[in-house]
Order: C-alpha cells, then sequence, then structure tokens
C-alpha cells in the first residue's frame, strides 16, 4: 500500500501556501510507513512524476475557492477532465503548462498517463487572500492548518494505514 499527500501552493502568495502549512505540520512527526509525504509548492510535475510509482491513494492539500468562510476546511473529490474528450487545441492549451502548478492540471496530466490512483481526495481550505503578495498565512488560515492535518490523517486511515 502506497498513499502520497501533496502540499501544494505559492508560499509567496499569502494563504495560497497552505498546503505547504500543512505538509510542514505534518513533517513535524514521521509519516507511517506507506505514506509518502511531499512538500511541492507549485511543482505539479514533481507530483506527476511521483505518480509514476504504483500508487494506491493520493490526498492533495491546497487553498481552494470554496465560496464559504475564509479558513473553511472542505474534502472534495476532484473532478478530473478526461485529454481524450478535447479537440487539439484544448489539449494544447491545457496541457501547455510546463510546471502543471495547479493540482488540477497536474491531475488530468496524471490521468491521461493512466498513473492517477482511483481513490483522490482534496483537503482544502477557502483562503482569505491568496494574491497578496509575501510569505505567511493569513490568521483565520493558519488556525485551519491543524483541522486540515487531521483530515488527511482520517483520509490516509480509511484506506487502511494507521496515523
Amino acid at each position: 500500500m502506497r498513499v502520497v499527500v501533496a502540499g501544494m501552493g505559492n508560499v509567496l502568495r499569502g494563504d495560497d501556501g497552505f498546503g505547504v502549512a500543512v505538509a510542514q505540520r505534518l513533517e513535524a512527526v514521521a509519516a507511517p510507513e506507506g505514506v509518502d509525504l511531499l512538500e511541492l509548492g507549485i511543482g505539479g510535475i514533481h507530483l506527476v512524476q511521483e505518480l509514476l510509482e504504483p500508487t494506491d491513494g493520493l490526498v492533495v492539500v491546497d487553498a481552494v475557492e470554496l465560496g464559504r468562510p475564509p479558513g473553511t476546511v472542505a474534502v472534495i473529490r476532484p473532478d478530473v477532465k478526461d485529454v481524450s474528450t478535447m479537440s487539439l487545441q484544448e489539449r494544447r492549451d491545457e496541457l501547455a503548462d510546463m510546471h502543471y502548478a495547479t493540482p488540477s492540471r497536474a491531475l488530468m496530466l496524471a490521468s491521461a498517463l493512466t498513473i492517477l490512483p482511483k481513490t483522490v481526495w482534496i483537503v482544502g481550505c477557502q483562503p482569505q487572500d491568496a494574491d497578496r503578495l509575501g510569505e505567511g498565512l493569513s490568521p483565520v488560515v493558519a488556525a485551519a492548518v491543524d483541522p486540515a492535518a487531521a483530515e488527511v490523517r482520517r483520509l490516509v486511515s480509511k484506506l487502511g494505514i494507521r496515523w
């Protein structure tokens, strides 16, 4: 059993660094055997490369626009676009990103390569301001780091790895 937990986001854009902050919090205690904890930042292509090794489950942590109050944490089953249904121009537009900085694009590429695990969750947090230049989370989003880390551990446990 292998589960990948990936913290994503741009730490230089305020609350957008949420996923990285959660990954850092989870790193404070050793992850159990079978869990690969990654702090990816904006390097979604690295996630795709990690999924080249057979993976049973994936948990991505990121700031996500939920339309809810800032600091709200939610577990989402992502709707991954199917590249095979796109026109050539749509494929060029969608897949022309060298870094695959957004989880949606990284997941789309992994799906197209048939390496996306069947079980994928996003643990998302509604940002207060993900466009602010500078490091550090807003206080309300920083308060959501521990609850999000608990959600990650709960999801991994649902896959059979006690955390």
